[in-house]
């Protein structure tokens, strides 16, 4: 336990409440990249592209200055500078200097940006206060309005004039020079850009992006008649296509008329092409905003190319006997573009480079399946290429497989009766999930995906494994059940451990979100950390998160009514803050707190903790204390003797620990 250092004064005054944008030149990494100013002028560009997508604008032009300074102007509404009803300060210093501050909250029908990508309400504000200098002009409504910052402060305040004869009549100009104090090289890189510039005018057919290099004098335009077709061709150039492109385009019409109530205007635009070798390209977007770690909406796309080849397959009887086809054999040589519209996204952290909104899967995948499988029907000999492909995937994947089976199949004990195994032999894909109590193993066993998903459904609490011998543990049935289940024999830290016939890459323990199941967990934990210590190690154990609240919420302009999940009271305030903000009256929604995981169907378990694409789990791996000291911390806490060093301990930290009540 670390020893307490003597505190300097801690009083009321040792608070500091930051204000404005104090906190994002404090934290810059926790609203930005701070390699270099890409991002910050990408949040520009984006509310540039957004005026486009909107349809309110057909050019933005990028230029890089000699002094290191960014300028990007569009032919857009133009952002208004009059004064806010509420705030009675002009609009665009609020927009420039308000962290939660923009026109992108406002979803309902008719709003200034029903789909966008800036959600997160940090934005151009974040650009600001990264900036030494930040100037901008705006051509609105007959009238020229300029207005002037330093490091997210206003220095010249806003000056409106009438346009004279033959000026702009309407658009935005936003020039910044990043401070190199914030970054760690002030250059924003030259080749990230203009594939960043050129992705913009593949994604918004028919608009010119213009890059302009005021040093060089060089000039590039992109504009792209074709769209996503002609990028991800050119993008795949030298690979030969294994049959001709499957492209598509679908919408939601309207919510009343979707049969998954999916918000007007929700959907995706995508190409996708198979090739047997060669490179392959693979880009997604949502609202425009690049997600290169890809995310739910890719998940969509996934399982909709998966469940439409694996339908031709079985419909033409192609499928050799003993072969089982998955999403990856299926996504192995795919390469596509895929430009998704969701009116409410969730991305994870500020920078935006995944999407996590759970509803995206359904959405893309329900639009790309009936796609696919139509056009493989009218294009049979395409869709009998393609099934050989898929299936020679599916068979390398199963040689494999069978050759590390081989190795492992010698003296493996009967399984236990209870635990419902996957199909898959594959480890690397498996996935145990220890459950607690047989309602909940139920709805898990309907629920999971039972290709390389197990369930073993615990009944009543584990034993406390931390002082019982380990000729003795086998006497406790749950515990005996475990270690069958996993293929591997209990084993000190100083072991090699022999894990030669594990038989899951993921042991997840599945408990409920209340004090019950956290109990379940260090009894659990307990017993890996003491008997298995080599899975924790070695990265095998996990945690399942379930939610503790659902709030159902009712629909709003055009966003359907919702289901809403929160692990914990801070991520339900968390969501509750922004139904406020959507204009959402308390009496209108509601909160359930589930006692327990054998409360949830089978797909409310599967969406929020089951389901790769959408769920929460946590590595198991030691923390800040070491090896020694973490046994030592274990004993004081699970030892049968230690009862008074318990007490004193909880005395001690009793005031830090959230209750639960």
């Amino acid at each position: 336990m670390p020893t307490k250092k003597p505190s300097a004064a801690y009083s009321e005054a040792s608070i500091k409440v930051l204000k404005g944008l104090e906190p994002v030149k404090q934290r810059p990494g926790m609203y930005t990249r701070t390699e270099n100013p890409l991002h910050i002028i990408q949040e520009v560009i984006d509310n540039s592209s957004d005026e486009a997508l909107g349809g309110y604008g057909r050019q933005i032009t990028v230029t890089l200055h000699a002094d290191h300074s960014v300028s990007v102007e569009d032919d857009g509404r133009g952002i208004p500078f009059g004064l806010h009803p509420d705030e009675g300060v002009p609009v665009i210093e609020i927009v420039y200097t308000r962290l939660h501050a923009g026109g992108k909250f406002d979803k309902a029908a008719g709003g200034a940006y029903t789909f966008s990508g800036g959600l997160h309400g940090v934005g151009v504000s974040v650009t600001n206060a990264l900036s030494s200098k930040l100037d901008v002009t705006v051509w609105r409504d007959g009238k020229v309005a300029k207005i002037g910052f330093s490091n997210g402060d206003v220095v010249r305040p806003l000056e409106v004039r009438a346009a004279e004869k033959g000026e702009k009549r309407s658009g935005t100009c936003v020039t910044a020079l990043p401070d190199p104090k914030y970054f760690d090289s002030s250059n924003v890189p030259l080749g990230e850009l203009q594939r960043l510039l050129r992705s913009k005018a593949v994604l918004l057919p028919g608009v010119e992006v213009t890059l302009v290099i005021e040093k060089t004098g060089e000039r590039q335009s992109w504009k792209y008649e074709d769209g996503l077709r002609g990028y991800l061709l050119e993008g795949m150039a030298g690979s030969d296509l294994l049959i001709p492109l499957f492209e598509g385009e679908r919408y939601a019409e309207s919510a009343r008329t979707t049969e998954d109530a999916f918000a007007e205007g929700e959907g995706a635009a995508w190409v996708v092409a198979w090739s047997e070798e060669g490179p392959l390209t693979r880009e997604s977007y949502v609202n425009l905003i690049p997600t290169p770690a890809g995310g739910t909406h890719e998940a969509g796309l996934r399982d909709g190319l998966f469940q439409a080849v694996k339908s031709f397959v079985e419909l033409h009887n192609l499928q050799p006997k003993g072969v089982k086809l998955l999403a990856e054999d299926v996504f192995a040589r795919v390469s596509f573009v895929l430009s998704a519209k969701v009116l409410d996204p969730q991305f994870q952290g500020q920078i935006k480079e995944r999407l996590n909104s759970r509803d995206a899967v359904k959405l893309i995948s329900s639009y790309v399946k009936p796609a696919l499988e139509l056009w493989l029907n009218h294009h049979v000999e395409h869709g009998r290429k393609l099934a050989e492909l898929v299936i020679k995937q599916a068979q390398a994947r199963t040689r494999a497989g069978q050759k590390i089976e081989k190795r492992k199949s010698s003296g493996v004990a009967v399984l236990p009766g209870k635990l419902t195994d996957c199909e898959s032999t594959d480890i690397s894909r498996n996935e145990l999930f220890l459950v607690e109590g047989d309602s909940a193993g139920g709805s898990a066993k309907m629920g999971r995906d039972k290709e390389y998903q197990a369930i073993l459904p615990l009944r009543g609490k584990v034993l406390n494994t931390w002082e019982t011998e380990r000729d003795r543990l086998f006497a406790n049935n749950e515990v005996h059940d475990i270690s069958v289940a996993i293929g591997v024999d209990p084993h000190n830290p100083d072991d090699e451990g022999d894990l030669s016939n594990l038989r899951y890459g993921k042991i997840c323990i599945l408990s409920d979100a209340d004090v019950d199941g956290a109990h379940i967990q260090v009894l659990l934990l307990t017993l890996f950390f003491k008997h298995f210590p080599q899975l924790i190690e070695r990265g095998n154990v996990y945690v399942a998160r379930p939610p503790l609240f659902r709030v159902d919420a009712p629909a709003r302009g055009k966003k359907p009514a919702q289901k809403l999940y929160a692990l914990d009271e801070g991520e339900l305030e968390a969501i509750l803050d922004k139904l406020r903000k959507d204009g959402v009256r308390e009496s209108q929604w509601s909160i359930s707190r589930f006692k327990g995981l054998g409360e949830m169907s089978a797909e409310q378990l599967w969406d929020t903790t089951m389901n790769p694409d959408t769920r929460r789990l946590m590595p198991v791996a030691l923390g800040e204390l070491d090896y020694d000291s973490t046994v030592s911390r274990m004993t004081m806490l699970m030892g049968k003797g230690e009862a008074a060093a318990r007490r004193s301990w909880l005395e001690e930290k009793g005031n830090e620990v959230e209750a639960d009540i």
